[in-house]
């Protein structure tokens, strides 16, 4: 994405009843299940979902007291939660199997510390973070709108509100803003594809569909009505995962930052906190965000990378994208390794991760939530390196 400039940038984002998202969300109900039992379970959790059809697999070490009956029934749970009772994919009829063995030996004794030696990443990989002050949570603002119509047409949903009446849980999002001297400043055009029950009147759902974006969007920002777009198709019954199979791990870019940054191609759900490609990537997240908080840059990427087995990053890459206020790139890489720990061990312990925080994650963005202190979630959101930033900088 160019930081500088008049430009289009479009973003999407999917539903938590998008197939793919149905997936995510049972992998990391598997994820929690384990981690509610045993912090330190070590979980790796594939699914697939069809036509009444719902498939776990994967690796895992974990207790007993975690049944494969147990696991089902939260599968089921979580299709519920979602909001599926169709004809093609029922939370109560759906054949589930379950798969998951356990975990391999090979990896197990890389990643786990034993005498002296330390935990160790529980695989190779490259990681990134990504922060933009051009949103209040430091987002890019084409994700984080695509994000927040969703999950507002969701909330809609769940409470029964006549905006939204007849819409089933699968839904995509595509926001495309203008940009003007490399800041957002109005949407060129959006599109709202949703399942819905048979017989809508599609004019009428669009109409309602238009006020609801164009509350989530600031003021002026709403396209002319030729560019926004709903159901393109002009129909829109069967969806979710009757109408697409479903995998764990196929929306890396809707979970993180919609295209305007790297991704270093690991996906997030179904693994535990020692699999680096999921908590490195909240910890550069994390970084990312605190030095734009800071102050110290308007826009700041952070990449990490790791060795199976081998517990501290192999390097640790900052980019300002030319906007840093005078902070040198390659000290500040050198700071973030003082002011955190940024092994396995270092990271969970940090960001508190060897916990059962992660269902939520799997829908609408796993960066730019709102962490909840009653709940202490989303942990990597949270801005208090701020001061040690600016300390370590004598700012």
């Amino acid at each position: 994405m160019r930081k500088d400039g008049d430009f289009l940038f479009t973003s999407e984002s999917v539903s938590e009843g998008h197939p793919d998202k149905v997936a995510d969300r049972i992998s990391d109900t598997v994820l929690d299940a384990y981690l509610a039992a045993d912090p330190e379970a070590r979980v790796a959790c594939e699914t697939m979902v069809t036509t009444n059809r719902i498939i776990l697999a994967g690796e895992v070490r974990g207790p007993a007291s975690v049944t494969s009956e147990g696991l089902i029934q939260a599968a089921r749970d979580a299709v519920k939660d979602i909001g599926y009772d169709q004809e093609g994919f029922s939370w109560r009829k759906a054949d589930a199997a379950n798969y998951l063995h356990a975990q391999s030996a090979d990896i197990a004794v890389g990643v786990d510390s034993a005498g002296e030696k330390d935990e160790g990443a529980g695989d190779q990989g490259i990681m990134f973070g990504y922060a933009s002050n051009e949103t209040d949570t430091l987002m890019p603002a084409p994700i984080y709108y695509a994000h927040r119509i969703l999950h507002t047409i969701r909330d809609l949903r769940r409470a029964g509100d006549a905006r939204v009446a007849g819409l089933q849980p699968d839904a995509k999002s595509q926001v495309t803003l203008h940009y003007s001297n490399g800041r957002p400043v109005k949407a060129t055009s959006v599109v709202i594809s949703t399942q819905h029950d048979e017989g809508i009147n599609q004019a009428e759902l669009r109409e309602r569909l238009g006020g609801v974006v164009r509350e989530q969007l600031p003021e002026g920002w709403m396209p002319e009505d030729k560019e926004f777009y709903v159901n393109p198709t002009g129909v829109f019954v069967i969806g979710g995962p009757d109408g697409d199979c479903g995998l764990t791990g196929r929306k890396i870019i809707v979970d993180t930052y919609g295209g305007a940054a790297p991704h270093g191609g690991g996906a997030f759900s179904g693994k535990d906190p020692t699999k680096v490609d999921r908590s490195a990537a909240y910890a550069c997240r994390y970084l990312a965000k605190n030095v734009v908080a800071a102050g110290l840059a308007d826009r700041c990427t952070i990449q990490l990378s790791y060795a199976i087995g081998v517990s501290h990053p192999l390097s640790v890459y900052v980019d300002l994208d030319e906007t840093g206020k005078d902070v040198d790139e390659a000290r500040l890489g050198s700071i973030l390794r003082d002011v955190m720990d940024l092994t396995p061990r270092g990271i969970r312990k940090h960001l508190r991760l060897n916990r059962p925080i992660y269902a939520e994650t799997s829908a609408y963005g796993h960066f730019g939530r709102t962490p909840d202190d009653a709940r202490d979630n989303f942990t990597w959101e949270r801005t208090d390196l701020v001061d040690a930033l600016r300390s370590a900088l004598n700012r």
